[in-house]
């Protein structure tokens, strides 16, 4: 078959003004709300939407005592690749650049704005923590923690200002280099990604978000991780980020991918180029 110059034009046209092709930083973990690296174990009445999975290990203790949604994944190919998911979303999350050092501060009190925030060691949250998003979408904020990540009892982590899409793209993510323990009846929110292991002592919830330990073991104790039983249009604090076409983690429609906009410039480049040469050659 034949390629003519208007249909090679058109074809270039097309391919300038779709979109970028973007996924969600969790990729396939994205099905899940409860991922352990060793074994999964639980004490008590739980509540938990989505899929439970462990991988490379692939026991699970007192699931009898768990209601859930979603569908159990011990060892298989599907929480395999969520693992592999996981840890490329945990090593780009650690890759950002940091907005502010918050070593040696508590977490409780605090009010802050989109961005990423950094912990040598480890990191305490006493009280309240309060996310605004200022009313934009996409909003996201990053937490890279060098060691734990640990609540005191009753704390908790509100998003406030969450824009015209009510928090449906807006992202949270905690990136712990070892173990995270909240504590009794905190009331949490985002994706904890746990280099180790993550312990959600007893009454504590996630009320939007994950949590996803890459070695150890994840331990609940009568815990509530909801977020299905949300509206269906209200996310799960997976977005505001991407990869970009070199693999980084970067803000959703961040300059280092092509906007329509621009790739439509270089299209209608390209088919002037192309209609240059072919005048040349007719004269010729």
């Amino acid at each position: 078959m034949r390629i003519t110059y208007l249909t090679l034009v058109s074809l270039v046209a097309f391919s300038a003004l779709a979109p970028p092709a973007t996924a969600g930083i969790l990729e396939s973990a994205e099905s899940f709300t409860v991922l352990g690296g060793s074994t999964v174990s639980n004490t008590g009445p739980t509540l938990i939407t989505r899929n439970v999975g462990v991988s490379p290990g692939s026991k699970m203790t007192g699931t009898g005592s768990i209601t859930l949604t979603g569908t159990y994944h011990a060892s298989d190919l599907v929480a395999a690749q969520a693992q592999n998911d996981v840890t490329k979303a945990y090593n780009g999350l650690q890759a950002m650049t940091s907005n502010q050092n918050l070593t040696g501060q508590d977490l409780g009190g605090l009010t802050l704005t989109s961005g990423v925030y950094s912990f040598a060691s480890s990191a305490q949250l006493t009280g309240v923590l309060t996310l605004d998003a200022q009313g934009n979408n996409n909003a996201f904020w990053v937490f890279q923690i060098g060691s734990t990540l640990t609540t005191a009892s009753d704390s908790s982590v509100k998003l406030i200002n969450v824009g015209s899409h009510g928090g449906t793209d807006n992202g949270l993510f905690w990136q712990v280099g070892s173990s995270a323990t909240l504590g009794t009846t905190t009331a949490f929110e985002g994706n904890i990604l746990a280099l180790a292991s993550i312990t959600l002592n007893t009454g504590a919830t996630i009320e939007i978000g994950r949590v996803l330990a890459e070695t150890g073991a994840v331990t609940m104790d009568s815990n509530t991780l909801p977020q299905a039983s949300l509206p269906p249009d209200y996310g799960t604090l997976s977005g505001g980020l991407m990869y970009d076409s070199q693999g980084n983690v970067v803000p959703t429609g961040s300059s280092s991918v092509p906007e329509p906009g621009s790739l439509a410039l270089l299209a209608t480049g390209m088919a002037g180029l192309i209609l240059s040469r072919r005048k040349w050659y007719a004269s010729a």
